[in-house]
């Protein structure tokens, strides 16, 4: 009678905890969960590592898996050749990183307008702003190429930065909505008190505002540099070939790899150099996240984007 107690007792921890939480079979399943959600995304990046390493042998070799006879970064050199990598990287950062910048500086006044001041049909203008996220970008493309045409601003990076500069860059509405939850949770006894002092609306927004609002700022520039980072089809449509960056280049890579190397055909079956080519593109983004990784994960937790 004891042992069946005693083996009931154990059975209820294991599965309900000894105090109703942190039970050894919900661990279990936690880990079981995060492991193969973390394998889901760790295998690309490994795969194509490991074959962006092999030699053209190594990758026609059916004895060779995973790790390669001997390191080959003639892949690299390869597709660093092909995409012209340095010049084209440097002549991307107008369309990926000064509107990402300009894009989460704009979003942060909008969103703190809508979270601190009253005006008329303010519930209205909030909506419309939501529903330029709703409404899929392909829907108003049409006009705006129309526009950007009349105004001669295609093939040219202004075509990318105005949007951004008027709050209709990738996913604007987004970071209009993590700043105005962000500062929706700043009291409005800290800007009182400022007021009383003396203090104008410019001088509490850049003063008081901006400091406590760092980390939304960090997530905000991160996830827009990301996007427009990988951006294609808004590249492709207004900047065209007039305009290459990185992933435009990493689009037609095989034909310019076909043309640049014709007379090996042998190499031309290689994919080791496309992956690498890839990897050459998602280093960038990976060196920016690990610099910020703590205030990223930091605006995360506080703006409550993945909620949204």
């Amino acid at each position: 009678m004891t042992r069946k107690k005693t083996f009931s007792t154990h059975l209820r921890h294991f599965v309900y905890g000894r105090h109703g939480t942190n039970s050894t079979l919900s661990k279990i399943v936690i880990y079981a969960l995060l492991i193969s959600i973390g394998f889901l995304y760790i295998y690309p990046m490994l795969y194509m590592l490991s074959n962006s390493l092999k030699s053209t042998s190594d990758i026609i070799n059916p004895m060779v898996n995973w790790v390669p006879s001997s390191l080959y970064f003639g892949n690299y050199e390869r597709a660093f050749r092909v995409m012209n990598f340095w010049p084209t990287l440097f002549g991307s950062l107008p369309v990926t990183l000064l509107p990402a910048l300009i894009q989460t500086l704009v979003t942060s006044v909008i969103g703190y307008g809508f979270a601190k001041y009253d005006f008329k049909f303010k519930k209205i203008w909030f909506v419309l702003v939501l529903l330029t996220f709703i409404i899929p970008v392909q829907v108003y493309m049409i006009p705006r190429y129309v526009m950007f045409f009349e105004f001669n601003l295609l093939e040219s990076p202004w075509a990318i930065i105005l949007p951004a500069l008027f709050g209709q860059g990738i996913n604007a509405a987004i970071f209009v909505l993590i700043f105005y939850q962000f500062f929706k949770m700043i009291p409005k006894s800290i800007n009182e008190a400022a007021e009383i002092d003396g203090a104008g609306p410019y001088y509490i927004f850049f003063r008081i505002g901006v400091p406590l609002a760092v980390p939304a700022f960090i997530t905000s520039f991160l996830f827009g540099l990301v996007w427009y980072w990988n951006e294609t089809y808004i590249a492709s449509l207004f900047l065209g070939s007039a305009y290459p960056n990185l992933q435009l280049r990493l689009a037609n890579f095989v034909s310019e790899y076909a043309q640049m190397y014709a007379s090996e055909q042998l190499m031309q079956l290689n994919e080791g150099v496309r992956l690498a080519a890839t990897l050459i593109i998602i280093l960038p983004m990976l060196i920016v996240y690990f610099t910020i990784q703590r205030w990223f994960v930091e605006g995360v937790e506080k703006t409550g984007v993945t909620g949204e």
